[in-house]
């Protein structure tokens, strides 16, 4: 699937007056479209809960950045313990976009949930932070790592199947009113309080991977691993490790790439 091919999905911010709270919402099914199409396309296999895990991630990613500056990409990595399962997204909003996957082999064991994110912002050392959280709820897991690292408290609701609310604690925030919030309410808000539309960003389903920038993979391979890692094929399979998208290559492919690569300038 092309960019052209992605729908976008938009995402609009509130400022929630005299609450001091922002408010991120998009309703998800074009990305989720997109991200089904990309499993088809790929025959990546997830179980229903699995997918569920990832579809969630990728909603409260999504939100997370509409309310960062644009110039932060994010990867998050959510560890869990007992089934051994590694959800991993990431995204940006210069392009918007996003996209993630699901391990279930070699996932390392912590011995408990662990919320792994890392953000990069244009001209800044990248960030790393690691909280624990309980359950295998994703939402409640994001809000843990808002709290714990962010030092603010978030929360996220469903307005809707696929309507995503995310609400932020701004500078004096009524916090009373955030923690009291549920669905319901959360259905009511443009009733009850006053909305300020802040923007509106466009994110799709897009990695941008392709077999050329997973070459560098194989170039780092002594030859006997090379000649393993075919195991005596022409063709080998290999797998993108942010979105799981699969690319069919020959050594032949490869070692004209790798001799193109090593060619001094000018030659």
């Amino acid at each position: 699937m092309t960019d052209t091919e992605a729908s976008p999905l938009e995402v609009r911010t509130y400022f929630v007056r005299g609450r001091n709270a922002l408010v991120a919402r998009a309703d998800f099914e074009p990305l989720y479209i997109d991200y089904y199409l990309h499993r088809a396309e790929h025959e990546l296999k997830y179980s229903n809960v699995n997918d569920l895990l990832l579809k969630e991630a990728l909603a409260a990613l999504t939100l997370h950045l509409a309310s960062r500056p644009q110039d932060e990409t994010c990867g998050w990595t959510l560890n869990f313990d007992t089934p051994l399962v590694n959800v991993f997204v990431t995204g940006g909003s210069r392009p918007g976009r996003v996209a993630g996957r699901v391990f279930t082999e070699d996932v390392r064991d912590f011995g408990k949930n662990i919320f792994i994110a890392q953000t990069a912002t244009q001209g800044k050392a990248s960030r790393q932070s690691m909280v624990d959280f309980a359950g295998r709820d994703v939402f409640k897991a994001v809000e843990t790592f808002y709290t714990q690292s962010e030092q603010r408290t978030t929360r996220l609701f469903r307005h809707a199947e696929e309507d995503i609310v995310m609400v932020s604690a701004q500078p004096d925030c009524d916090e009373e009113w955030l923690a009291s919030l549920t669905d319901e309410s959360v259905r009511e808000l443009d009733k009850t309080e006053t909305l300020s539309l802040l923007e509106t960003r466009l994110y799709v389903w897009h990695c941008g991977c392709n077999v050329e920038r997973l070459y560098p993979v194989l170039a780092k391979l002594s030859d006997d691993d090379l000649s393993h890692a075919f195991g005596g094929e022409e063709v080998l399979t290999m797998t993108c490790p942010r979105c799981g998208a699969r690319f069919r290559t020959s050594k032949e492919q490869f070692e004209a790439w790798r001799t193109e690569k090593l060619q001094p300038p000018g030659v």
